[in-house]
């Protein structure tokens, strides 16, 4: 056993296997149909909320499994043996969208949307990133003014994780000029008039993940739909960047084990001037230096999970996981594809198919550069 395992219970084990099991049956045998295709089929949601999948993190009351943390790292890191991190993102995109409500404890929007989405009934997407705002989220121009008993929102928002068939948007809009107060929260729904979702956008990566660019046209929203109180998204959006980003940081573990792992198997199998090319030093030394690299990584991404779990708030700690787990996720990957050879290049490979999905991971939840600035600020520096 692996020494970063004595982070984990039996309860951690038990998400990580459930989630495994489920992605080896369900996922991984049309992993390839569904990248080519870029959508997986939606009643997916149902089969992953009925296996317990969907609702790891949130509580059992609400119609969520339980767990922290440390226990959504787990169905990440099991999910991805299913070869496709735009399905396990696809699917997870209710852990990003939910929290905030969740966390408002408003009865009416838990049962709502929350319950629907736990139980794989409706889709639910976060809506932050604008067409001329990613990092600076201070800068979002989406305005939600009030008209009587609504909002009425106007504005535009793009590379929406489910954004083509969610069903509502936990949306960020600003509700007055201050920078940082004038930010709120608002549950849309999609089918409200007004609302416009693009066709699916071609990415580089995460292919059977839809993504989409949403336009709000004078979108009427009952004001019962704010999420918490107004002005008060920031400080949430903060809160809720942390989850994401340790999500990024073990998709960026899990891709670089998957394809290291992948690499073992080639190896010693593909035979070049008469032995397996696991014979030649030059290949032992990359697979080396893969295992070094994701054991230290996973280490840390487990113990700040853990923190997490414990209930701390560690800004510096998760950017750093983030940090580290993106650019061991690209630089496993280019090596990865490098012993694969010719293969590594082709599209039925798996490899090829990680290598992309991974360059995501220093770009979204908030950039390299942006995590760099605040683990520059949580030093003094």
């Amino acid at each position: 056993m692996s020494f970063y395992e004595n982070f984990l219970s039996e309860t951690h084990k038990m998400f990580r296997q459930t989630a495994k099991r489920f992605a080896l049956d369900e996922i991984r045998p049309n992993a390839h149909a569904w990248e080519e295709a870029g959508e997986f089929p939606r009643d997916l949601y149902k089969k992953a909320a009925d296996a317990g999948i969907l609702g790891v993190g949130f509580p059992e009351e609400l119609g969520g499994s339980g767990g922290g943390p440390m226990a959504g790292v787990m169905v990440i890191e099991g999910l991805m043996h299913g070869g496709s991190t735009g399905v396990a993102a696809g699917l997870g995109s209710l852990g990003i969208g939910l929290p905030p409500v969740v966390q408002s404890e408003d009865e009416r929007l838990i049962d709502e949307f929350a319950r629907p989405a736990l139980a794989g009934d409706k889709i639910c997407g976060l809506a932050i990133t604008e067409p001329n705002t990613g990092s600076d989220v201070a800068g979002v121009t989406t305005r939600a003014e009030l008209d009587g008993d609504e909002y009425v929102v106007s504005g535009a928002k793009m590379f929406i994780t489910s954004g083509v068939r969610a069903d509502f948007l936990t949306t960020l809009v600003r509700t007055a000029e201050d920078k940082h107060g004038g930010l709120s929260f608002l549950v849309v729904e999609t089918d409200r008039e007004g609302v416009t979702l693009s066709e699916p956008l071609a990415k580089h990566g995460w292919w059977a993940s839809d993504t989409a660019e949403i336009g709000f046209d004078e979108v009427r929203v009952p004001k019962e739909n704010l999420v918490g109180s107004e002005g008060g998204g920031f400080v949430t959006l903060m809160r809720n960047f942390q989850n994401e980003r340790l999500a990024l940081a073990a998709y960026g573990v899990a891709t670089a084990e998957l394809a290291y792992e992948e690499s073992m198997k080639y190896v010693k199998e593909r035979e070049a001037f008469g032995r397996p090319i696991v014979g030649f030093q030059v290949t032992r030394h990359k697979l080396v230096d893969m295992h070094t690299r994701i054991t230290a990584a996973k280490t840390f991404l487990y113990q700040v999970a853990s923190r997490m779990e414990a209930g701390e708030y560690i800004v510096k700690e998760v950017s750093m996981a983030k940090n580290i787990a993106a650019e061991l996720a690209v630089d496993v990957c280019y090596e990865a594809v490098q012993l694969h050879g010719g293969m590594g290049y082709m599209r039925e490979s798996l490899v090829e198919r990680l290598s992309r999905d991974a360059r995501l991971l220093p770009i979204g939840g908030g950039t390299q550069e942006i995590m760099k600035e605040i683990i520059a600020k949580q030093m003094g520096i």
